[in-house]
């Protein structure tokens, strides 16, 4: 597939790095040449300098014989514009297009054939927050993930001193919980993965993933570490686009603190939020945040535009007592460093929007890709269709699947009903299949499994 990215900001060199591994023809326009540069120094890509939206600069770049397109520059107009040009001019099959402004995405309609040739929009900040939100639902998760509609989910937790199961074998978890199904993907323990057995020993710190049914994931949390208290009070640190639209959806579920510098960005948030509390000031002074009682604080969320306020201030709230932190960091290589201690929780935009990205390069049916482990590993739901004679799992028990090493089938889900993985489960037509993968690069091999012969069509 050849892919065609504009703009090599920190979402457009992410997205380069992440498809370059999968063995994409990848061309990346920007009009930086050092930054160019260092990314055709490093990885496997054709770069082209000029105006993303320049028709000549498009067709230098290869936009006549690309399939998809990937606008992310740092400028709204000039994405849609390069849109317009790739369907006008060239007939590109796919367009993305990164789109930041409220302005245009509250006109609904807007973006079509007709008006607006954009096939998927793309905004980090509405991702970010809803990552942020699941979190929040979820105390205790390091990650929580949607499938299936949202009847699935993979959640990941961090296996504390004291839980239920440390110093126990995985299938202990069913003695346990014996009205619940549930299965456990991966378990990542001091960097490196380990695929799961039965007689696989939980430890302390370990980093589970496991797969259930929506209404059974705090149940299981609860069997991994310690009970968590719903979350009551969230302070936000940074009033920008990610820090509002986070007040403004959780404010009627919880007490809410905005904490912003900027005096006239504070009159703007006062006068669109509800019942959030906007506060003048910085987010690293410790006599504000004692002042707002930050001891008693369940959440501090670090949404600035700087990741060093955001280290800073997070280490501060956490040292003066507050019992979670979630980071934002914008530098992709400062994620690994900070999460694990002080930080619990450290959220990157460029893999979050990489990751909602990767459902639409893939070449089977799948209906959702995600990244985990900052790209450590994927979760895939693919859609089995035919017969037993067009396709390679429909039909067969799951223990007779000849899948790739390092992966596994975690559940299935059949009309509405989920169903847990077991080796002699069958697939059927039209299942979704939710399957682990510890390497990305069998993602390829993952596909060909799932795509049909052509007497299916």
């Amino acid at each position: 597939m050849k892919i065609l990215i504009l703009g090599a900001g920190s979402v457009g060199s992410t997205l380069a790095e992440h498809f370059v591994s999968e063995s994409f023809d990848i061309t990346l326009v920007d009009t930086d040449p050092k930054r160019l540069q260092e990314l055709a120094d490093r990885l496997d890509i054709q770069t082209i300098r000029g105006q993303a939206s320049h028709p000549n600069v498009l067709r230098r770049a290869g936009a006549d014989d690309a399939d998809m397109l990937i606008a992310v520059t740092d400028k709204d107009e000039v994405n849609m514009v390069a849109c317009q040009v790739c369907y006008s001019l060239f007939r590109t099959p796919k367009k993305l297009a990164r789109i930041r402004s409220s302005s245009y995405l509250d006109d609904a309609g807007f973006f079509n054939k007709d008006h607006m040739p954009i096939d998927v929009l793309i905004n980090p900040e509405q991702v970010v927050t809803n990552q942020i939100q699941q979190l929040l639902e979820h105390p205790g998760a390091l990650q929580v993930l949607d499938f299936a509609n949202g009847r699935v989910q993979l959640v990941a937790v961090k296996a504390y001193y004291g839980g239920p199961l440390i110093g126990q074998e995985i299938k202990t978890l069913r003695e346990h919980m014996p009205d619940i199904d549930t299965w456990v993907a991966a378990i990542f323990r001091r960097g490196r993965s380990i695929v799961p057995e039965s007689t696989t020993i939980i430890e302390a710190d370990d980093e589970v993933f496991f797969i259930a049914a929506a209404e059974h994931i705090n149940a299981v949390t609860r069997e991994l570490r310690r009970v968590e208290r719903p979350h009551k009070r969230i302070i936000i640190a940074g009033g920008g686009h990610i820090g509002e639209r986070l007040a403004k959806a959780v404010e009627h579920t919880y007490s809410v603190k905005v904490i912003e510098h900027n005096a006239e960005r504070c009159e703007l948030l006062a006068e669109s939020l509800d019942n959030a509390v906007v506060l003048l000031g910085d987010a690293t002074d410790k006599e504000l945040l004692l002042e707002e009682n930050i001891e008693h604080t369940d959440v501090f969320c670090a949404l600035t535009n700087d990741d060093e306020v955001n280290i800073l201030s997070s280490l501060l709230a956490k040292r003066l007592g507050v019992r979670q932190v979630m980071t934002l960091i914008n530098k992709p290589a400062y994620v690994d460093l900070v999460q694990g201690g002080d930080i619990d929780i450290a959220i990157s935009p460029q893999l979050a929007t990489t990751s909602s990205l990767l459902n639409y390069v893939r070449r089977a049916d799948v209906a959702q890709v995600h990244s985990l482990r900052r790209g450590a590993a994927e979760a895939m739901e693919a859609i089995a269709h035919g017969s037993a004679k067009e396709s390679k799992v429909v039909g067969r028990r799951i223990a007779d699947i000849d899948l790739p090493p390092g992966t596994t089938i975690g559940a299935l889900v059949r009309d509405d009903k989920v169903l847990i993985a077991q080796k002699d489960i069958v697939v059927e037509t039209d299942d979704h299949v939710i399957l682990f993968l510890l390497d990305r690069r069998r993602v390829a091999s993952i596909e060909k499994l799932f795509q049909v012969g052509f007497s299916f069509f």
